[in-house]
């Protein structure tokens, strides 16, 4: 062989080169798997106490993998209802998983497949695992995550409570495409698919319900890319209550959205507090401002000043939260937020607090001034709070600008 390659002549060499291209090429995206020995597909289940139904939900992946070169892996979460025998019985593999929780169990599932797809679903039989072909074929397009969609699809009768169906996850759906643009109509289907090291890569970490929240936020900020298929929801199999918990598991998915944005957590809210805050106090300033019978004076002029610190305080929130987030790995590097902070500089930051601070001490003085006028004796209230008020906002947020700037500064250190 090696003398046959020698003596070729160098077109000749270059079309050899070129027929082992494309000759790899077809191996490597035709899905030749069962005669290659390579698994294509690994069918992950997570399993606690699932007697009545696991045999079911395994018999059915057995069905809707026939063709395909497949594994199924049961990850079980601690069940002592002999969960175990039942999936070994039926040709399922068992990874034993000792920390409690939804998230727990599928990462040691993902972790011990070989597929180099992986597709998931509950082990409660509300899923139909017969049906998983179209989504080999959406990944075999080139899709990375494939998620079902039972707002699209169809829901049984009894399959999902009133409140999932109409509060939950149409609100959390909402919010999740509103902070992250997931693009997704149905955020929770427990049944999705992926391919497996483009998701390991993302270092998914919760252990509890968020975990399908959290698979679906990295997968955006990851841009990997996403499809949704219709799929429909059964009643699941049991004759226990289920898991999930409504407003625990509910409120930990908000929650979740929550802190992985910072922006719509803190940045948000604080920009708002800040324009209102700002607003109110440049009307009152000059005077006391009378709608209808209503007068808003000296005490609103307080209050709106409040509302103007506490907004900076949440803005720089935002921006503590969004560096760590990012040195630590949580969110991804690049943001318009982190581009922003890319151009602070450390002693602009110093010279705007000093700024702000001598001009909140400097109404102070002219507050002193008008008081020993008076004697240090009574004084309007209304003419000395429109001069003492501002001047306090200004100390306020002059101090936090000047030593967050610091803040700001250590926590950018690479």
């Amino acid at each position: 062989m090696i003398r046959v390659i020698l003596s070729l002549s160098l077109s000749e060499f270059a079309d050899f080169i070129v027929a082992l291209q494309i000759t790899f090429a077809f191996l490597l995206h035709f899905p030749c798997w069962e005669s290659l020995g390579v698994v294509e597909v690994s069918i992950v289940m997570p399993c606690l106490n699932e007697a009545e139904t696991l045999a079911t939900c395994i018999r059915k992946a057995h069905h809707g993998a026939a063709g395909l070169n497949y594994e199924i892996i049961v990850a079980d979460n601690g069940s002592t209802d002999g969960s175990q025998n039942i999936a070994r019985s039926e040709g399922a593999r068992v990874v034993d998983v000792p920390v409690r929780g939804y998230g727990a169990a599928l990462r040691a599932g993902f972790e011990a497949a070989q597929g180099q797809y992986i597709l998931m679903g509950d082990s409660d039989d509300s899923y139909d695992f017969s049906v998983i072909l179209p989504f080999v074929e959406k990944l075999r397009e080139g899709y990375q995550l494939v998620m079902g969609t039972r707002m699209k699809g169809k829901i049984k009768p009894g399959a999902m409570p009133f409140l999932h169906q109409y509060l939950g996850n149409p609100v959390l759906t909402f919010l999740g495409n509103l902070f992250f643009g997931c693009g997704l109509s149905d955020f929770h289907c427990g049944l999705r698919a992926f391919e497996r090291e483009p998701m390991l890569a993302l270092n998914l970490k919760t252990d509890g319900m968020e975990f399908a929240s959290e698979m679906v936020i990295k997968a955006t900020l990851a841009n990997l890319k996403r499809t949704e298929i219709p799929i429909t929801l059964y009643p699941d199999g049991r004759s226990r209550p289920p898991h999930l918990r409504t407003w625990r598991d509910g409120w930990r998915h908000l929650r979740f959205l929550l802190l992985y944005s910072p922006r719509w957590l803190f940045f948000y809210p604080g920009l708002i507090l800040i324009a209102v805050g700002l607003v109110v106090s440049l009307a009152l300033l000059p005077a006391p401002v009378k709608i209808g019978n209503v007068e808003f004076d000296v005490h609103t002029l307080l209050i709106s000043s409040t509302l103007f610190v506490a907004g900076v305080q949440l803005a720089f929130l935002a921006v503590f939260a969004r560096l760590y987030a990012s040195r630590a790995g949580l969110l991804p590097r690049r943001d318009w937020l982190e581009d922003l902070i890319e151009r602070f500089s450390l002693e602009v930051g110093l010279v705007t607090g000093l700024i702000l601070t001598l001009t909140g001490l400097i109404l102070f003085g002219i507050g002193a001034g008008i008081w020993v006028r008076n004697d240090f004796g009574e004084l309007n209230y209304q003419e000395t709070l429109r001069i003492v008020i501002p001047g306090t906002a200004f100390v306020l947020v002059g101090l936090q600008v000047f030593f967050y700037s610091f803040l700001i500064s250590l926590l950018s250190i690479r």
